[in-house]
């Protein structure tokens, strides 16, 4: 049995993420601002063969961060996989008097992940093991423009991060996996306007497949958002403009 922690899990890929993982056996501290919905999902998960523990967080705020991850490590007899999934989307376009939602999309995206990140490792180091995953996105992958504009910055720099951590890393038994995933049918996907959106079961499921793999750094899920991936590197931002 494997011990997760998952932020942002009172819907979408976290709430999904620990379904699947409960299904099949694992522990999984479940974290979010949203109290009644991470009580209602322990609900429905309590006939699974996994186990469950409820977290009240706000990842913006750094001692709770550590509060709740060192309560989960200790319920679940010791964590082995943080996965650092808490997000909002909701940009605005830079100059259009949007500061407050863009500082807030930060606050969350960023900041937050890094408070996670700073926990966890101050759990894993001194037992030299661990493994972090990090939700980043396929928008990562190049800078967008518009209302879309800092989301990108922030799962850029989140997946930089990544980057980082793998590096200095390397050899010390924690491992580290940025997950870029599509449009996956989700909240935070209602308002998009690309025309295909994954399946959440199968989104999450490949998630957790890139996790069981300990990869380093994957778009998911691979079909079709991979190609995707490359060829939105490789458009011309006339084009992305066009349609953003």
């Amino acid at each position: 049995m494997t011990a997760y922690f998952i932020s942002g899990a009172s819907s979408g890929l976290g709430a999904e993420m620990a379904r699947q993982l409960v299904a099949r056996g694992d522990a999984v501290a479940i974290a979010a601002r949203r109290l009644d919905r991470l009580e209602q999902l322990e609900a429905d998960l309590a006939p699974l063969p996994g186990n469950v523990s409820v977290h009240a967080l706000d990842v913006t705020d750094a001692a709770a961060v550590w509060a709740a991850m060192t309560m989960a490590d200790a319920q679940l007899g010791g964590l082995d996989v943080v996965v650092v999934n808490a997000g909002v989307a909701g940009g605005a376009r830079l100059g259009t008097g949007g500061f407050d939602r863009n500082r807030n999309l930060i606050e969350t995206n960023l900041t937050g992940a890094l408070a996670q990140i700073e926990a966890a490792l101050e759990l894993f180091r001194p037992r030299r093991r661990g493994h972090i995953a990090l939700v980043s996105s396929l928008a990562s992958v190049r800078g967008l423009p518009g209302s879309a504009a800092v989301y990108s910055a922030t799962k850029a720099a989140l997946a930089s991060l990544g980057e980082s951590l793998r590096i200095e890393l390397a050899g010390s038994g924690i491992y580290v996996t940025t997950l870029r995933p599509g449009y996956i049918r989700t909240e935070l996907s209602g308002g998009t306007r690309f025309p295909y959106l994954s399946p959440l079961e199968r989104g999450v499921a490949a998630m957790i497949s890139a996790m069981d793999e300990r990869a380093s750094d994957v778009v998911v899920p691979a079909w079709p958002w991979r190609p995707l991936g490359w060829l939105l590197r490789a458009v011309p931002g006339s084009l992305i403009r066009r349609f953003m």
